[in-house]
């Protein structure tokens, strides 16, 4: 008998192989983000056929191959499945997904990041929260995540925490929060509201269970698109293909 290990994870994409079978992508808590065959999942009587899809968060049970880890049991404990009917967001949820596993690393302790699709994924399904709202959270919670996030509480420069008057400024350039002085001669220094400004810093240090407890105006959140949108864009080298799909539909 082969030896089996048991993973808490969730599945980032599943693409079927052969006639019967589905190869999955899975972020790991224990072995980061790895790859699994999932023998006979697209028979009708399989026990995988519900488990292998993507946003199944559950318990995996696998043994390892020559090449890969072969999928041996699955014990769900949330699916989503009513994710999929919902427009847009189901395409804001594969591209949380994608992105997930774009920054996904074998071997690597994934506890921080599978917790946030976990919420984000619940958000998504929460009618109170904007989809654009949660898309900003999640990418700007991704970078600080990945140890990418901007430098948001103090100036990025001098490292001074302006006053409460003063304005600030965010630079792609520089990575971060600018202050008045430091912003002069940085072609790219936006000054920011300070809603925004304190939005930003609510979202890299609240713990992970309040991270979808506020909202904003809507001017507020375009400016926390064009903000977060552009630094997650200038930190990654993928085009998504369910963001192009997204930007899409919604444009």
């Amino acid at each position: 008998m082969r030896d089996l290990i048991t993973v808490q994870g969730v599945v980032l994409s599943a693409m079927p192989v052969g006639e019967y079978d589905k190869r999955i992508v899975l972020l790991t808590r224990e072995r980061g983000k790895i790859s699994a065959f999932a023998k006979g999942a697209r028979r009708m009587n399989s026990p995988f056929m519900a488990a292998a899809n993507p946003f199944v968060f559950g318990s995996f049970t696998l043994y390892e191959g020559r090449t890969s880890y072969n999928l041996n049991q699955v014990t769900v404990t949330h699916h989503f499945v009513e994710l999929a009917g919902m427009q847009p967001g189901i395409y804001y949820g594969y591209y949380f997904l994608e992105l997930a596993d774009y920054f996904g690393r074998e071997g690597t302790d994934e506890r921080e990041m599978m917790n946030l699709l976990y919420v984000t994924v619940k958000a998504l399904l929460n009618p109170h929260i904007d989809d654009r709202l949660v898309r900003c959270v999640y990418e700007l919670r991704m970078m600080e995540v990945q140890g990418l996030c901007p430098q948001i509480s103090s100036c990025a420069v001098c490292d001074c925490t302006p006053d409460e008057q003063a304005p600030v400024y965010f630079s792609q350039q520089e990575h971060g929060m600018l202050c008045a002085a430091c912003a002069l001669g940085v072609l790219d220094a936006v000054r920011i509201s300070r809603a925004a400004w304190y939005a930003m810093q609510y979202i890299v240090s609240v713990p992970m269970g309040k991270l979808y407890t506020f909202s904003v105006k809507e001017d507020v959140l375009q400016e926390l698109e064009y903000h977060i949108h552009r630094y997650t864009s200038a930190n990654t080298d993928r085009k998504f293909k369910s963001l192009q799909v997204l930007e899409m539909i919604c444009s």
